[in-house]
């Protein structure tokens, strides 16, 4: 799969997650398996009136590459903005914009999956991006939900929009705003953008891949030309092995042992201590140890004791008290992460109006995304 200049040899992108997919979760996937691993979601505003924490959400680690990144926004001046910074300072290969985001402080302003909705603003900003970033070659790619709720669909003239302009690539989550977490996802839609997009124009298939086989499957029930991983792969880095042999054809690994995961949670506890310092690294860690177990036979007391560890040294001294054991196989597509929804979704004030008006999100807005 090819996401402009970039060759991605799996067809497998690791989706933005705040909080998450910072530079040592994507050194450790990347260990594992091919793919495009994207940083988690930075504010363009804040990027571009610049703050030490938006500086560190966008950095990558030296050995990185491609570097990407997702940037959100609801003011296409300001994504201009910050696409110009980024490519002229050479910080980036790629570039991800935020269009499905569900969470509330988000779309009450008008961002993340609400924005499309605004199909002249959708326009604006996607454009805006595609030109700043052009005079670098670094490809613009978007990111979406199916709609707002099911009475507000908005997927299909988005992708149009979208491949109109320049975007290289497009990736649909098969839920909508209003669906949050819950349910399923509708791989249809996903098999409906492949058909209403060019077909040199990537789209990538996202929801419920909690394993290698799903991967096969939505690619092979929508056509799709790669896969997104979000929650899937939280606790679980080796997915991206298991996607690398199981989209090439080859035998897919077996599920791991407590003891052959406690090295790798002792890996990625020690990445993320060296990038923020023990005592916010070791904080981080925290909530990824009731990831990495899940679906394990660990006590709930243990659980508790590693949801609170002050130092690596204790992870260590905790690990060691857990016995082996297998993942039983009904627990292989055990979900993880969100499972909130159904939700009321949060939009401004009469953003449900015409489609085609000339609206603008409230600028506000892109002080409530991660990054600042």
């Amino acid at each position: 799969m090819r996401i402009g200049p970039i060759e991605v040899t799996t067809p497998v992108v690791l989706a933005p997650m705040a909080g998450v997919t910072n530079a040592p979760f994507r050194q450790l996937c990347r260990r594992f398996g091919g793919g495009l691993y994207v940083n988690e979601m930075v504010s363009a505003r804040a990027l571009v009136e610049g703050n030490a924490k938006t500086d560190k959400l966008a950095s990558f680690a030296p050995d990185e590459s491609p570097r990407s990144l997702q940037l959100a926004g609801v003011d296409p001046h300001f994504v201009a903005l910050a696409v110009e910074r980024l490519v002229g300072e050479e910080r980036v290969d790629h570039i991800d914009l935020n269009f499905g985001c569900p969470v509330k402080k988000v779309t009450r302003n008008g961002g993340g999956g609400a924005l499309p909705y605004k199909r002249k603003l959708f326009e604006s900003i996607v454009s805006g991006a595609v030109e700043a970033a052009r005079p670098a070659g670094v490809p613009v790619t978007v990111k979406m939900r199916v709609g707002i709720d099911d009475d507000h669909i908005t997927y299909l003239e988005s992708g149009r929009i979208a491949a109109g302009v320049g975007a290289a690539a497009i990736a649909l989550h098969g839920r909508t705003v209003a669906q949050l977490y819950s349910g399923h996802a509708d791989w249809s839609t996903i098999a409906k953008l492949r058909e209403a997009v060019p077909a040199d124009i990537p789209v990538l298939g996202n929801g419920d891949i909690w394993e290698a086989a799903d991967a096969i499957e939505m690619m092979r029930q929508t056509g799709c030309d790669g896969v997104v991983i979000g929650r899937g792969c939280l606790g679980r880095p080796w997915l991206f092995g298991e996607l690398q042999a199981g989209l090439a054809g080859q035998p897919i690994p077996e599920a791991l042992s407590i003891a052959e995961v406690k090295p790798i949670m002792l890996e990625h506890a020690e990445g993320l201590r060296d990038w923020f310092g023990n005592d916010k690294g070791i904080r981080d860690f925290r909530k990824h140890t009731a990831w990495y177990l899940k679906g394990y036979p660990v006590g709930g007391e243990m659980r508790g004791r590693l949801g609170r560890i002050e130092s690596l040294d204790e992870l260590a001294s905790l690990l060691d008290l857990i016995p082996d054991a297998p993942l039983p196989p009904e627990n292989r597509r055990v979900a993880r992460g969100h499972t909130r929804g159904p939700q009321v979704v949060a939009l401004p004030d009469q953003w449900l109006g015409d489609p085609d008006d000339d609206a603008r999100a409230n600028p506000e807005g892109d002080s409530a995304v991660s990054g600042g």
